[in-house]
């Protein structure tokens, strides 16, 4: 009952994840993403422990694939998780334990993999992956933002979605966006509504850390 995706920017270093579901406050859970470093999706059952391990191994020089045979291998509840890594150069991997519910969708492509379960068809993670290269021109937030629409367009999953999370890492520790919906009727328009106002401010709080002399009043 979840469908998500992470991306890279290979113009400017940046790492994205989005993700919806049924369930409250996803993006709590689901989504972890290091600057420089990459991402991981943890979900159907959802072991939110695996993001930062999977990460840690990442950083220890471990590939997407490495990272996620460790994840696995590690993990002895796996057969109830559906996992997507992504490394610094954009490589992708992901499993499906046996006991994730269908339908299961997954696409994968250059700096992008889309994953879901419990959705109403298989077409949901390569109408989201093929949104994402579709937008390579715009902003990462934007064409992962894009992706989610188009996974529900595609048809989403089998019930109605209720919150939705949209992350980004660029250069720093801190997220260059973290927006969620936690709890709302149409939880992708809401997303949309608030990066659009968040879009024009971003920078700005970045220049706030970083160069406070001249950071704009915001």
């Amino acid at each position: 009952m979840t469908f998500s995706l992470l991306g890279r920017c290979a113009r400017t270093g940046q790492f994205g994840a989005a993700v919806t579901t049924s369930s409250i406050a996803v993006g709590t859970r689901v989504p972890f993403l290091a600057a420089g470093l990459g991402g991981v999706l943890t979900q159907h059952r959802t072991d939110p422990r695996l993001g930062p391990r999977g990460l840690d191994l990442l950083r220890s020089g471990c590939s997407a694939e490495a990272a996620l045979a460790a994840i696995i291998a590690s993990t002895p509840d796996h057969r109830w998780r559906q996992v997507a890594v992504m490394d610094r150069q954009g490589r992708t991997a992901h499993f499906d334990g046996e006991r994730v519910k269908p339908c299961r969708s997954v696409a994968h492509g250059k700096d992008v993999v889309a994953l879901g379960n419990i959705l109403a068809n298989e077409q949901v993670a390569p109408a989201m992956m093929e949104a994402f290269l579709a937008a390579g021109d715009q902003p990462l937030a934007e064409r992962l933002l894009r992706a989610l629409e188009a996974g529900e367009a595609a048809g989403g999953e089998h019930g109605e979605v209720t919150s939705a999370s949209l992350l980004v890492l660029d250069r720093e520790v801190f997220p260059y966006v973290d927006l969620r919906i936690d709890k709302a009727d149409g939880p992708i328009p809401k997303l949309r509504a608030l990066w659009e106002e968040y879009a024009p401010l971003a920078d700005g709080f970045v220049q706030r850390a970083i160069d406070p002399e001249d950071a704009p009043v915001i």
